[in-house]
This record gives structure tokens, sequence and C-alpha cells, in this order.
């Protein structure tokens, strides 16, 4: 099969105690691997399409044929989201960004401060299931902050996603019941800022 499930880059107790192991476990391994397993299922029926990589897969959504164009956004969207989380984050993490990332939010949002508040006011207000993105925009060459629902992917808009916040229930609810800003506050411990630095060069560098 094309697309395969990746291993996480830590322990599943790694990024205690901010996200609890068993969240990880289920998330990564049972979520994760479904949004996989039902990708490559929808695939079988555009065997042309089932062995692009999932970037170019989702960046030419418009040519995935209708019978299962949502079937390709919610699971290819679910795979490339939730691979991005898991590379985002890590142990000992956390802190205020340096280098050429936090030249580049400063650049967008003003300072930091006002660049969490965005992340978490999009993440508060998305509606039932979706996501906080940091996107990197080829068109201003600058970072921009949206919300979306679901599983749909910023890539569909021609936008490259650097940094996301996950606020589906079942990233979250085990250790945070129904407090999603709980979540994300405690979200900002784990984020490995060198990865987001080297996902947004890459993104401006057009790779």
């Amino acid at each position: 099969m094309a697309h395969t499930l990746p291993a996480l880059p830590y322990a599943f107790d790694a990024l205690e105690p901010h996200i609890d192991a068993k969240t990880m476990e289920i998330h990564s391994q049972k979520h994760h691997k479904a949004y996989v397993d039902n990708l490559n299922k929808a695939l079988e029926a555009a065997p042309d399409l089932a062995n692009q990589d999932i970037v170019t897969l989702l960046r030419g959504i418009g040519s995935v044929p209708a019978g299962i164009k949502q079937a390709v956004i919610n699971n290819g969207g679910g795979h490339h989201n939730h691979t991005l989380f898991w590379e985002i984050m890590g142990a000992g993490a956390g802190g205020e960004p340096t280098g050429q990332i936090a030249d580049a939010i400063k650049d967008g949002f003003g300072d930091f401060a006002k660049f969490k508040d965005t992340v978490k006011n999009n993440g508060l207000t998305q509606f039932g299931s979706g996501w906080s993105w940091v996107v990197y925009n080829p068109t201003s060459g600058k970072l921009e902050a949206l919300k979306k629902p679901n599983q749909d992917s910023p890539l569909m808009e021609g936008l490259v996603p650097v940094l996301g916040v996950d606020v589906w229930e079942h990233a979250y609810y085990l250790k945070y019941q129904n407090l999603r800003a709980s979540y994300i506050d405690a979200w900002w411990n784990v984020v490995n800022w060198k990865a987001v630095e080297a996902k947004y060069v890459a993104a401006k560098a057009g790779k």
C-alpha cells in the first residue's frame, strides 16, 4: 500500500505531563492508522493516484475523482495533519522560538504573545472538530493563522502548514475532558520549535 503509518519519533509517554501516554497511544496507533487505512482503501478506485505522495495528492485535490474526493480530503488530510503534528512536538520542548521562525512570527503577528493568543483563539472558536493552523502563504511570503474544520488540509488551498494544534476531542479528552483551553495552554510546552522552523525554512524555499 502506498501510504503507511509513520512511527512516532518518541515514546508514548515522552510528552507527559502535558499530553498523557494513553492519549498518544490511541491517537497515533488507532485514529491515525484509521486515516491511513481508509485513504489506501479509497485510492483503490484511482490506481493512478495511489502512488502519489500525500502532499502532491492534497495539493491536486481538484483532480481527484468525485466519487472518492471527500474520502481523500477526510483521510488524506487526517494522515498528513497527524504526521505533521507528531513531528512538531517533542520531549523537553516548549519555551519561546528563536532564529528564523521567531523572526517570521514577529513579522506576521507582532510578537510571540499575540501569536499564541491568535492560535489559541482559533482553536477555541473552531466549532466541533478541527485544527488551529499556522501556515506559510507563498503569495504574501508570511506566516498566517487560520482554523479549519475536520481534517481539511491547508495544502488544498496552496498554503503550507508549519504548525498545527489538533482540537478534535480525541486529542485531549482523556486528560482535559471538555477543557479545550487548558489543553491548548499546556500544548505549548511540547512544541519543538526547531522542527517548526525547519518546516518554515523548507516552505519558504518552495520545498
